[in-house]
């Protein structure tokens, strides 16, 4: 398993936050609370090769 940390916006709080995953998992969607206001996040983490996106939303949205 390699792991590698990825910074995203939290689409709640606006603060920047590192998010930990795991590119062999491929792609896959996954909730995480953000760190700094706790509210769910809910990831789209796309791996292409070896490139990894992750893109964030509202729970709500």
């Amino acid at each position: 398993m390699f792991s590698e940390t990825e910074s995203i916006i939290c689409p709640y709080c606006g603060e920047s936050i590192e998010i930990v995953v795991d590119p062999s998992a491929g792609t896959h969607d996954t909730i995480e609370d953000c760190s700094v206001c706790c509210r769910p996040i809910e990831l789209e983490i796309i791996v292409v090769n070896d490139a990894v996106t992750v893109n964030a939303a509202r729970e709500d949205d």
